[in-house]
């Protein structure tokens, strides 16, 4: 804008004068960054993120250079010579050009251009015999280069593998310089060989190495075998021997949205999910029929019972591979497992990785602080990523000492107002050549920014060699990612197990613990602090088994068993002569207070209270007691610490689920949940397009949104319902009818409108924006989008039958309105919100008989078979009929009409239907059970039942919303249990209902 005769440039509300070579450079270090159409075509973007290509140049460079440095050298002469050449001959050309254009009269008789041009054609001569012998000496060169090629080309694969990782955790930031660094470092300790051929096996196979060591440092456990997978996979799709469409199917399973061959009958041992995923790996190559093979859903039928072993043998893999080995590769026979056994997916992929890449790829490095000290200089941080339980600063203590620097290093543990001392301290170390560890970084974020500035600035010219800056802290999204590129980043987990637990426990009791208590009640204390610690250490390890654990993942500390330990010894010291041991005061104190000030949800509050009863009680004293059906586990007869401590040692390094009251049945939740975590993760790091034509590809996209498009029915009519189902006092019901007819109308208009964009975006009408792009990723892994899942009902479902599960839903819903009256059952599983159906069961009752609403409870009936058909013909007097849950770790015995243990690789089984009988709550009769287990609400209750947990997922966790209900648990059912039986096995075993399945 041109005011005044001068330019102008808006800034926000201001005009500030403009100059026309003025330029505004902007950078981000977003890798995808999304801007608004308005603003793209006003500026110039341009990526500057490295290319696979572009960094096998770099690093065919690096690896020439150091192989052969005197011939890399002459190419980059040659090049800087041609370049001059090329300088020389443009600057002659614009000479003759001026000359010709300022030249009078006859050109011929203009001396200066004569000789310019004699000048020129010399120069042009010698320039031209020079590119001929530079282009010979650049064959030559291009020859020896093109040996390294496989080097380069499999350190570039390699950067883009680990270059991801920061999906998995935002600690694992890994910059090129620090990869390039390593590489030198492998090209020097790789063995010289014998030929070339040889030389560049070794050069690949030692960086392979190299670099899976060092990055496997600052992994967590969690995440090595993923990374030793994400490894082996690149390696094989760089050399053209792993099928990409095969890769998607066995990161992703099967898409399908129908099951398009029924199951064979008399396989009731497999699972739906594998049937479908049989099928999908039947339609590709080479399981898809090709002679002499049959299809492997064929197959599948042909030979039913060698399938049924594969079933339920413990090593289907070794049965794999005797009958296919000759048939169908490694892999391929890792896509039959994953399809028949997902719970042997993780120990198959350990072994994938072994036979391909050798067994060290899947042996963790030992953890080396001394090692990791090498590697750093005085400008490279070291970064310890902690875990609960995890102590660095033991180890780092042992270094200090080692190295003689323990009088020489300042810890400060950062928190408010303490980074202006950690600045002061890391100047004054900067100088001196001492150690500082900054503790708990991630407790200090606002300080993070001076940090990373404080890291650029480190460099070897200005700082002491000797100087070192250690940091610890949690994962975090805010922390620097310039110092974790160019950091050294390690992790030391605690060892795994109950095991260790109790050895690290017992490593910090000695005997003036015991003998601060006196002699007479020692033997008490030996035999409660034994299975405090037990305690201890199996509600820290429950959790591996993810909600049949814990429904929230707590982190139990050292600190929790500390004061426990302590209150134990001050209540047996205080004790009066002949006083018995006040465990009732024992429990509270750890259960409710030490341990379950942790805890939040009331259903892990009333676990956490039943395990600590099987340790705080009476019959710990008794040599006899067991704390598990196996008779492996229990308090040892009295003796010193160190006896405690053989015994501990005596135990197996790895327990099985019974020593925590759960079913054998736990072990294959926990194996599947490691499963689809690993393949979850993994696939989310792919491409988003495979680039073979196949289903994640923009076509295949497309070609889902419009079949699923296809399938949405359109909104429901609630003029129409409210005419129908009108507000009524005596029928609540057709209330909780139109609010979830409204409820899924906005959900519809969404999948349906989404859809539409998408494809549209695809095909290049509208712009891609990132929740479009968000979506489309999502849908091409098989994942619901979020555009979705914010509008819909709780649920852990696949695409696929997330999709066949909400057309259900709209059927049922559909089924009802059509009728114009209320069903004589009620999916409880179909409904939005179950919670508003289970309020106007009672409200109904609540009505009918004039009584509030808040002194109405329900009370349940499980059906027998009999009474299930008869109920799917009349609807209940008062309550209601409801079908559709699933029950988890236990399963419904219909001889006895009670809860039984699960049969073998069974998780989930169908619950009967069920009546809801609304009753005055003092007509219900009491549930027996303990009050302070939470099993009972009063004592003296004769109702023999467990009251099992629904919950709308399999996660079990979720938050109050503002209406007072949980986004996961429904109700609480009143469940028949065998009269040997108490709640507190149920409750160990975790057993729930579940509205849905996750597949």
């Amino acid at each position: 804008v041109v005011q005044g005769g001068v330019p102008m440039i808006r800034m926000g509300d201001n005009s500030i004068e403009y100059d026309p070579n003025f330029k505004l450079y902007i950078t981000t270090n977003l890798s995808n960054p999304h801007y608004p159409p308005e603003l793209c075509v006003k500026v110039n973007l341009l990526n500057f993120m490295a290319t696979e290509d572009g960094l096998q140049d770099q690093m065919l460079g690096t690896v020439v250079t150091a192989e052969n440095p005197d011939l890399e050298a002459r190419r980059v002469a040659l090049v800087q010579e041609d370049a001059d050449n090329k300088k020389q001959l443009k600057e002659l050309e614009d000479k003759i050009l001026t000359l010709l254009k300022n030249a009078e009269g006859n050109i011929l008789d203009d001396e200066v251009l004569i000789n310019t041009l004699k000048d020129s054609k010399v120069t042009s001569n010698i320039i031209e015999e020079k590119v001929k012998e530079a282009m010979k000496t650049q064959d030559k060169i291009a020859k020896v280069r093109l040996g390294y090629v496989p080097v380069a080309f499999r350190a570039a694969q390699l950067f883009f593998c680990i270059a991801d990782l920061n999906i998995v955790d935002p600690m694992y930031q890994y910059s090129l310089e620090w990869f390039i660094n390593l590489f030198l470092m492998a090209i020097a300790k790789a063995p010289k060989g014998s030929n070339h051929d040889e030389r560049v096996e070794n050069l690949n196979e030692t960086f392979t190495y190299v670099l899976y060591e060092n990055v496997c440092r600052s992994l967590f456990a969690k995440d090595k075998l993923l990374f030793s997978f994400l490894l082996t996979i690149k390696i094989l799709k760089g050399d053209n021997l792993l099928d990409p469409k095969l890769l998607r199917f066995f990161l992703q399973g099967s898409t399908s949205l129908e099951v398009r061959r029924p199951k064979p009958e008399g396989t009731d041992w497999l699972y739906d999910n594998a049937w479908l995923n049989l099928l999908g790996l039947s339609e590709m190559k080479p399981f898809n029929g090709v002679p002499p093979n049959l299809a492997l859903e064929d197959a599948f039928v042909e030979n039913l019972d060698f399938f049924k072993e594969v079933a339920e043998t413990p090593d289907p893999e070794a049965l794999l591979r005797k009958r296919y080995e000759d048939t169908y590769s490694l892999f391929e026979r890792l896509c039959m497992l994953r399809a028949l056994r997902p719970d042997m997916v993780v120990p198959a992929v350990q072994n994938f990785v072994g036979e391909s890449r050798g067994n060290k790829f899947i042996e963790i490095p030992p953890f080396d602080l001394e090692a990791c000290y090498a590697d750093s200089n005085c400008a490279t941080p070291l970064i310890f990523v902690l875990t609960p339980g995890a102590d660095p600063m033991t180890e780092l203590y042992k270094l200090a000492d080692k190295l003689d620097m323990s009088r020489r290093m300042e810890a400060i543990s950062l928190g408010q107002g303490q980074g202006p001392l950690a600045e002061r301290a890391i100047e004054a170390a900067k100088d001196k050549g001492t150690w500082v560890c900054l503790q708990n970084c991630h407790l200090s974020v606002s300080w993070l920014p001076t940090l990373e500035r404080i890291c650029e600035d480190l460099s070897p010219d200005r700082v002491d060699a000797n100087f070192r800056l250690w940091l610890t802290s949690e994962p975090s999204k805010h922390f620097p990612p310039f110092v974790l590129q160019n950091g050294v980043k390690m992790t030391n987990e605690p060892p795994k197990g109950l095991r260790a637990n109790m050895l690290s426990s017992y490593n910090t009791i000695d005997d003036e613990f015991i003998n601060s208590v006196p002699e007479e009640r020692q033997a008490w204390l030996k035999k409660l602090l034994f299975g405090l610690c037990f305690f201890h250490a199996a509600v820290t390890e429950r959790k591996k088994f993810g909600p049949l654990g814990w429904n929230v993942q707590y982190v139990f500390s050292g600190p929790d068993l500390s004061i426990s330990k302590q209150q134990l010894s001050i209540f047996l010291n205080e004790m009066q002569p002949g006083e018995p041991v006040p465990y009732a005061a024992l429990s509270y104190l750890a259960g409710e207070c030490n341990y379950g000030g942790r805890v939040t949800d009331d259903k892990d509050r009333r676990c956490l209270m039943n395990v600590l009863s099987d340790f705080y009680c009476a019959d710990i004293q008794n040599d006899d007691y067991r704390f598990s059906r196996s008779g492996r586990y229990y308090a040892p007869p009295e003796g010193d610490i160190d006896s405690y401590r053989d015994f501990i040692r005596a135990l197996p390094y790895t327990e099985g689920p019974e020593v925590f009251g759960l079913h054998e049945n736990a072990n294959i939740s926990c194996a599947l949940a490691e499963t689809s975590s690993l393949l979850t993760t993994a696939l989310s790091m792919q491409p988003k397009d495979t680039g073979d034509g196949g289903d994640g590809g923009e076509s295949g996209l497309g070609a889902l949104a419009a079949d699923i498009e296809s399938r949405v029915p359109p909104v429901y009519d609630i003029e129409l319902a409210l005419q129908v189902f009108p507000v009524a006092y005596e029928e609540s019901m057709n209330t909780v009818l139109t609010q979830e007819l409204i409820r899924f109308n906005a959900l519809i208009v969404t999948v349906q409108k989404s859809l539409k964009e998408i494809q549209r975006a695809l095909r290049g009408l509208v712009v891609m924006s990132a929740e479009l792009e968000a979506m489309g990723t999502s849908m091409s892994v098989g994942q619901v989008p979020k555009i979705w899942s914010r509008e819909a009902y709780p649920s852990l479902k696949p695409l696929g039958s997330w999709v066949v599960d909400f057309l259900q839903r709209l059927d049922f819903l559909k089924k009802w309105f059509d009728a114009g009256s209320a069903p004589a059952m009620y999916w409880l599983s179909g409904f939005y919100f179950p919670q508003a159906f289970l309020t106007g069961t009672m409200q109904n009752f609540a009505r009918k008989y004039q009584i509030p609403i808040d002194q109405v409870s329900l009370d349940m009936m499980v059906l027998t078979p009999a009474e299930t058909e008869d109920a799917k013909e009349h609807r209940a007097v008062d309550g209601a009929y409801i079908y559709g849950l699933f029950l988890q770790g236990a399963r419904w015995d219909v001889p006895t009409h009670a809860l039984a243990d699960s049969h073998p690789r069974v998780l989930f089984t169908q619950l009967p239907a069920m009546l809801l009988i609304p009753a005055h709550r003092d007509n219900i009769e009491p549930v027996e059970g303990i009050p302070e287990e939470y099993t009972s609400d009063t004592p003296g209750g004769t109702a023999h039942v467990y009251m099992c947990p629904v919950y709308r997922t399999s996660e079990r966790r979720g938050v109050l919303k503002t209406t007072g209900h949980s986004t996961n648990y429904v109700m609480s059912l009143r469940i028949p249990i065998p009269d040997d039986r108490v709640q507190k096995y149920f409750v160990k075993l975790g057993v729930a209902a579940l509205s849905q399945l996750d597949d």
